[in-house]
């Protein structure tokens, strides 16, 4: 039987892909190419390679270890996150169809790349590789397709904030502007920024739709189109690489710091959320009422409320994530309920057919938070789960019914609550759950031995 790897090199089209980037990689006189993946935390990774090895990388692709997958990090006990040094080596091969040159350096493209267990490992030579995040969301998707007849389209808001940059080069915590919302002077005082970004964007394919300063010191939103999961995954990421891009050029600071200032709203990065049949929008009401899902969106809103304790530990990932739940008064999720264009609710119904999922922040991985929501609305549209009433008061001031649920307020509660969801945690498969249970358990534990600036001021002077 054929390997994984083998069917992905000989799929239908690849050889004349494979051909019709080579034309183009003459004719624009690429020199050098960026084999990349996504790890767990959402680093772009990977490798460089000059452009005239591009027929045999399509075919041979690169070798890499696998705790690349997790960034190559170390835990505080100093064993490596995910695998250990003994591991063997991934296979990175790349989708010819991203393929795409860079409109900051036109020698240099850039190519997403699947990723495969090594050609000669005993257990499963050749398989995918359960720790490549991207190439889960693509299987998990497809599966959910075949399962349902429905696919999953997502627009983000991702918000961020430009940072002034110290003498010294390194970024201070200090907004390039003042936090006003909406506000089209501090909006204007950004606008070289802007240009350059939407100029990148349009060149890597994002359609730019628009954008707004937010209500945090240089802190803006840039949307592009919503589309299936996958591809809003691939611009998220895209979107990322070339803010930082633009930050090197012109002497600032892109930050995706969930939370680097109190006070003020945090970089969220709502995801809004559609199920489709074919070109049908399954999540439109079918009664009279235009503020309620029609019954496939109901059930899966049942599911994201039933598995949202887990699922937030895959949306709020970092324990910075847990800074903006506290700070309530910027609308932050904090219960697990919904309503209609209510803000205060975790899962908003922002428009009929399209729902808001608010707990999740600029420190996302787009491709496991996903491949998250996917599996628990298939739940919840596979049991009928039904999600109650909507929430219509201000979730903060409510002590009864739904709103008293909390969801987890940090991250080693999120972690326990991922740790008792099978649901959430089949997003995760194989090794994938190893590797980020592994990282950010690691994570936690690191700041909770860590004696912060809070710590000194509170207790230095404790006694007598």
């Amino acid at each position: 039987m054929p390997t994984d790897l083998e069917n992905f090199v000989h799929q239908d089209g690849r050889d004349e892909a494979v051909r019709q980037v080579r034309r183009q990689i003459d004719e624009k006189g690429v020199k050098y190419i960026y084999y990349q993946f996504v790890s767990v935390t959402g680093r772009i990774m990977g490798k460089g390679v000059p452009a005239e090895h591009w027929e045999r990388m399509t075919e041979k692709g690169f070798q890499l270890v696998y705790g690349s997958t997790a960034n190559l990090f170390i835990d505080r006990k100093g064993d490596y996150i995910g695998y250990g040094p003994d591991a063997w080596e991934l296979v990175g091969l790349p989708d010819v169809e991203t393929f795409q040159i860079l409109p900051w350096d036109p020698q240099t493209a850039r190519v997403f790349c699947t990723l495969f267990r090594g050609r000669e490992e005993e257990l499963n030579p050749g398989s995918y590789l359960t720790s490549d995040c991207r190439g889960n969301l693509r299987r998990i998707h497809s599966e959910f397709e075949r399962e349902t007849g429905l696919h999953l389209r997502v627009g983000t808001e991702p918000e961020m904030m430009w940072l002034k940059l110290n003498p010294d080069g390194t970024p201070s915590v200090e907004g390039k502007t003042k936090p006003f919302c909406y506000h089209i002077d501090q909006f204007a005082e950004l606008q070289p920024l802007i240009h350059r970004v939407l100029e990148y964007c349009k060149a890597m394919g994002l359609d730019m739709i628009q954008g707004d300063h937010e209500d945090g010191p240089g802190q803006l939103e840039l949307n592009w189109q919503f589309d299936r999961a996958e591809l809003t995954a691939d611009r998220l990421t895209t979107y990322r690489q070339i803010c930082k891009q633009v930050g090197r050029e012109m002497g600032a600071f892109p930050c995706f710091m969930p939370k680097p200032f109190m006070g003020v709203s945090a970089n969220s990065c709502h995801h809004n959320i559609s199920l489709w049949q074919g070109e049908m929008n399954m999540f439109m009401p079918d009664t009279d009422n235009p503020r309620i899902p029609g019954k496939i969106g109901l059930s899966a809103l049942g599911g994201i409320l039933e598995h949202l304790d887990a699922l937030v530990c895959v949306t709020a990932p970092t324990v910075n994530s847990y800074r903006r739940l506290w700070d309530t008064g910027f609308w932050a999720p904090v219960y697990a309920n919904w309503g209609f264009q209510n803000r205060t609710t975790t899962v908003r119904v922002s428009a009929p057919g399209r729902f808001e999922y608010k707990a999740t922040d600029s420190s996302v991985n787009p491709y496991l938070s996903f491949a998250a929501l996917l599996q628990a609305m298939g739940d919840g549209i596979a049991r009928n789960i039904d999600p109650g009433p909507p929430e219509n008061r201000n979730s903060y001031e409510v002590t009864t019914g739904q709103a008293v649920h909390k969801i987890p307020m940090n991250l080693g509660d999120a972690l326990a609550a991922l740790e008792r969801d099978q649901v959430v945690k089949s997003a995760l498969p194989g090794e994938m759950y190893t590797v980020f249970e592994h990282y950010k358990r690691d994570e936690w534990e690191r700041f909770c031995a860590t004696v912060t600036e809070w710590d000194i001021k509170e207790y230095l002077d404790i006694l007598p």
